[in-house]
């Protein structure tokens, strides 16, 4: 047991090579297969579900456990199906930009086929088990919804990435099917106010995979992986990054004005000290070489990098400025 390579592969994703790998347990080794540091992405819009839930005053612990476990392990599911189709295809071979900031155990040879296809299925069927019993009470439309997020996780990876509908997915997993969803699972009531709600974190975990695919826009080009950014152009797709970026910041504003949030949830403005880095990196191309002040455990990843650090600012004050919200509109406002 390495708790150390836990709490290392739930911030960061570790290089790593064999010898040292051979060596560590399988939590570790399930941890940074499933390149867990990005899961917390998914941990907050689960987190939003079900602080929309307390504030409907209908919040019920254990199914909210569930969902936590459901999406987070199918968004695990997801990375190593992800591995093994870009592995099958040959998308990760001359050492494509996959392989450069993180391990990937098939290219490498950290793993057989055989033993990613057992991570796959136990992982897979975790998060299968936690959303029977949501379906169960919830009915019908939560069999829709878990059927839905079965088809993003197999089908994520091949067609959609390849087709520039990844980035359109991924808004639409992180905000209307997880946090709208979750939000119904947990309350049994389908709320479009809440749907509306999700999207200013949602356009989080889509700049950050925005990111990624310009970062790597001219080795998907050369394989034929067309993303949005492939399609968009370099500078395009920089700057509708940016744009969601302020997007998030003025559909907060709205809610607020609307009337759905208190003027508490403008704390999230404090994010905003984010934004200078965020801008000084995306309003150029990245550079070809590694700046000398850059971290070196981070290259190549750039732009999905900043996005990533932005979202997980703009994360955590969304979900300070939600509990606040609450507790004002509950506790004080009555």
């Amino acid at each position: 047991m390495n708790v150390s390579m836990w709490l290392k592969a739930l911030q960061v994703i570790p290089r790593i090579e064999k010898p040292e790998w051979d060596r560590l347990d399988i939590i570790s080794k399930w941890l940074i297969s499933t390149r867990a540091a990005v899961l917390v992405m998914t941990f907050i819009s689960a987190g939003i579900a079900g602080l929309m839930a307390w504030r409907a005053g209908d919040f019920h612990l254990g199914r909210w456990v569930l969902l936590v476990v459901g999406l987070i392990f199918s968004h695990a599911t997801n990375n190593l199906i992800n591995d093994l189709t870009d592995y099958k295809r040959g998308v990760d071979q001359n050492n494509y930009f996959r392989t450069q900031y993180g391990p990937q155990p098939l290219q490498q040879g950290l793993l057989t086929i055989r033993t990613l296809l057992v991570y796959i299925a136990v992982t897979g069927l975790i998060a299968v088990a936690a959303g029977v019993p949501l379906v169960i009470s919830g009915g019908t439309l939560a069999l829709w919804l878990m059927v839905a997020g079965v088809v993003f996780v197999l089908f994520y990876t091949f067609p959609l990435k390849y087709i520039g509908l990844g980035e359109l997915a991924v808004l639409l997993i992180w905000g209307p099917l997880m946090v709208g969803g979750g939000y119904y699972v947990i309350t049994g009531g389908w709320d479009w106010n809440v749907v509306w709600a999700s999207l200013p974190y949602a356009l989080g975990p889509t700049a950050v995979l925005f990111g990624k695919h310009i970062d790597k826009i001219d080795a998907d080009r050369a394989k034929k992986i067309r993303t949005m950014p492939v399609l968009l152009g370099e500078k395009a797709a920089r700057y509708a990054v940016l744009g969601m970026i302020a997007f998030q910041y003025v559909l907060v504003v709205a809610l607020v004005i609307s009337g759905f949030f208190t003027p508490v949830m403008l704390l999230v403005l404090l994010a905003l000290s984010a934004v200078p880095r965020v801008w000084s990196m995306y309003k150029d191309k990245k550079p070809a070489q590694r700046p000398e002040d850059y971290d070196e455990s981070i290259w190549p990843l750039w732009f999905s990098a900043i996005s990533f650090f932005h979202n997980k600012r703009f994360g955590m004050f969304f979900l300070l400025g939600l509990i606040l919200d609450i507790l004002l509109k509950n506790f004080i406002l009555g």
